[in-house]
Order: C-alpha cells, then sequence, then structure tokens
C-alpha cells in the first residue's frame, strides 16, 4: 500500500539527570515495525539501563518473530520486583505494526494506555487483559489509516502540573485533549504532534521536569517518495532506459553526476543551465533540467551531504541555512519518506582510489553509507545497481 508510518519521540529528562529514565527503540524490517517505550524505576543511570534492557529484550525477540507469551514471559521474568514499591523495575508499551496492511498491535505493561486519533478525533482502542506470570498485560488491536495518530507515553507525562491547578497532574484525558487541539492547530505528522505534548509537558513542570516524561508517535499517511539517480550505468546502452526509469517515477526526482546529468539532458534534448550563485569553495554548483527537482555534482556533493545528515540527527531545520547543492540534497533526503536509490557502477577514475578494489567505487560506499544513515531516520530505502 502506499502508506508510510511517519515515526517521531521525544522525552524530557528529570531535572538534575543527565540520562533519561525512559528508553525508546524504533526498527523496521521489510515485513513490520516494533516501537518499544519502558519507563524504568525511578531516574537517571539506574533507570536509563533497566529501560534499555527492557527494550532490547522485546526489540530482538520481536524482530525474531518470537512469539508474544513467550516475549512477556522472559521480560517480566528478566524485571525483578522492587521489595518497597511493590512494582516492576521497568514498565513497558511494545507496538508491532504490519508493514503491508498497517494492522497494529499494542501491549502494555503498567503503562499510561495508548492515545488513539483517527483524522484528528480520539477513538477509544478497546483492550483485552490478559496474566503473564501473575503480572496484568493490557493488549490492544487495530489499523491505521491515512491520518491516524498512535501515541504512547510514560506517567512522567501524565504527572505534569501535579500540586497546581491540576491537582493530581495533568492526567490522560487532558493530554489526549491536547493533541486532539495540536491536529487542528499544527496540521498533520507526528513530530509537531509530539513536539506540542512535550512543550506542554515542560511548562507545566514549570521547567523543573519532576519525572522522566516521553511521547512516542505514529502518523500514517500517504508516501512522499525521492528517487535518486547517480553515475552511469556499467554499460553505455543502458543509459537511456535508466533515465526513462527515472522520469517514470511518480515522485520527487533528483540526479547526483555531471556525467550522470549530461545522460538526462541528453535524453531531453535540452542543456544543463548552471546556478552559480549556488558555487561554494567545497560544493560545486547545482544545475537546472526540465523535470528534474534537484540536479548536483557528484562525490564531492554526496560526500557534504553525507556530513550535514550525519550532524543534524535528522532534524531538517538544524542543516545549515545555506543553499548548495550539499544542503539542498540533504533536505530532500530528510523530507522524503521512501527514497530509491539507482546506482550506476561506471567508475569514473578521476576520483578512484587505487588502494580500493574495483568493485568498489567511492559512489557506491557514499550511498550505502548514506543510505544507513537515512534507515537510522526511519526512512524506507532502497538501492538498485545498474
Amino acid at each position: 500500500m502506499d502508506s508510510f508510518l511517519d515515526i517521531y519521540s521525544a522525552s524530557l529528562n528529570k531535572t538534575g539527570e543527565e540520562l533519561c529514565g525512559d528508553k525508546v527503540k524504533v526498527i523496521k524490517t521489510p515485513h513490520k515495525i516494533i516501537a518499544v517505550l519502558s519507563d524504568g524505576l525511578g531516574s537517571g543511570v539506574k533507570a536509563n539501563i533497566l529501560a534499555t534492557l527492557t527494550t532490547e529484550i522485546i526489540v530482538t525477540m520481536l524482530r525474531a518473530d518470537v512469539p508474544l507469551d513467550e516475549v512477556m514471559r522472559t521480560v517480566i521474568g528478566t524485571l525483578p520486583i522492587c521489595k518497597v514499591r511493590k512494582v516492576a523495575y521497568a514498565t513497558f508499551t511494545a507496538i508491532e505494526v504490519n508493514q503491508h496492511t498497517n494492522a497494529f498491535k499494542v501491549v502494555n505493561f503498567d503503562n499510561p494506555p495508548p492515545i488513539y486519533l483517527k483524522s484528528g478525533r480520539r477513538v477509544s482502542l478497546e483492550s483485552a487483559e490478559t496474566r503473564v506470570m501473575d503480572r496484568l498485560i493490557r493488549i490492544s488491536e487495530g489499523q491505521l489509516t491515512h491520518g491516524d495518530f498512535l501515541g504512547i507515553i510514560s506517567d512522567g507525562v501524565l504527572h505534569a502540573g501535579l500540586g497546581t491547578v491540576w491537582n493530581f497532574g495533568w492526567g490522560w484525558e487532558n493530554v489526549a485533549k491536547h493533541l486532539e487541539g495540536a491536529f487542528r492547530r499544527c496540521g498533520h505528522g507526528a513530530k509537531p504532534l509530539v513536539q506540542e505534548v512535550i512543550h506542554k509537558t515542560r511548562a507545566l513542570y514549570a521547567d523543573a521536569i519532576g519525572d522522566d516524561a516521553t511521547l512516542i508517535g505514529l502518523y500514517a499517511r500517504r508516501s512522499q517518495r525521492l528517487m535518486i539517480l547517480t553515475g552511469p550505468p556499467l554499460d553505455s546502452a543502458d543509459d537511456m532506459i535508466q533515465v526513462k526509469r527515472l522520469f517514470d517515477f511518480e515522485g520527487r526526482r533528483v540526479v547526483c553526476g555531471g556525467t550522470t546529468g549530461n545522460i538526462v539532458a541528453e535524453y531531453l534534448g535540452e542543456r544543463i543551465d548552471t546556478d552559480l550563485v549556488t558555487l561554494r569553495p567545497d560544493v560545486p554548483p547545482i544545475g537546472k533540467l526540465k523535470g528534474i527537482d534537484l540536479l548536483t555534482e557528484g562525490i564531492i556533493t554526496l560526500s557534504k551531504t553525507l556530513d550535514h545528515l550525519r550532524g543534524c540527527r535528522g532534524e531538517d531545520q538544524l542543516l545549515p541555512s545555506d543553499r548548495n547543492g550539499a544542503t539542498l540534497l540533504a533536505r530532500e533526503l530528510l523530507r522524503a519518506d521512501s527514497i530509491f536509490f539507482l546506482v550506476g557502477q561506471k567508475i569514473n577514475e578521476f576520483y578512484q582510489s587505487p588502494l580500493l578494489p574495483g568493485n568498489l567505487s567511492l559512489r557506491k560506499k557514499l550511498i550505502e553509507e548514506i543510505a544507513q544513515v537515512l534507515i537510522e531516520y526511519h526512512k524506507d530505502i532502497q538501492i538498485e545497481y545498474c
């Protein structure tokens, strides 16, 4: 299905603590998405270690398709009970989403219930209760369609405002209502919705955060697709075949490489118009061609783009504001959800290191490193070599 699950999380550390006692981990496999939030007992280093242990166990087992009951038994059996408070040393919520159908399952152990918005309006999720090793587990199921938001929170969010007009804290109902309002104010996407709640939580704590607070948001929407054609094919007879694939692609189109740009220009019967305003001492200028959203130089620009991607932590507003080929390319990559790299393998000897084997070009290495960073930012990545 032409759908993308936009995922974003944000946390507030308890004031005075360098480490957050909540831990979030998200992974994607070809068949499912797994998102886990664990809340370690207390705060600081000990809570962080307990929450990290919990998320790692759950993610590792769910990725290996271990039956849910066995996963729960392993986690609950691993976590001891606090003798003083009589509660587990870590609580957790785990979400599994089928990549093909967007059907989801939420498994909740002592965390606040999930918040589900359908087209901006809160919808109750029916939950079934079961006991694993005498501990109560709540399981909810459903299916995400475009415009749906699913949020899971730690109790530090609910406790914000404790002792003020909110009496016992902000509370689940008020968080859910705030999300409904945020949906109307901020437009659509996981990031603005999560940030709205976290900003409100911080304000209610008056910047003296009393408990680690975390929200993970999953927002279903139509995928924003991007194809990048870079490098000429091994066989020059395939040049026009690959360019046609680029123009048949439904989404944004980017070309990286001088030789590649000339091949595309030949296909169009046009000349590249160079934008000298974008020339920088360390980044070549971009070009312009009809039907191409961005045309850049190859190896140098890709290398600089990789640096930008690593430095911005997945936030496009943290990219340098300067308009050049590398920042423009990094922004295209961050704003896309699904990215298809079509990589020609003909080696440009000018850039090729004599220390590298012939089948390992600098271009290929750069693309694979860029792809790995983008996967860490929850992008859907495909690479095809030609």
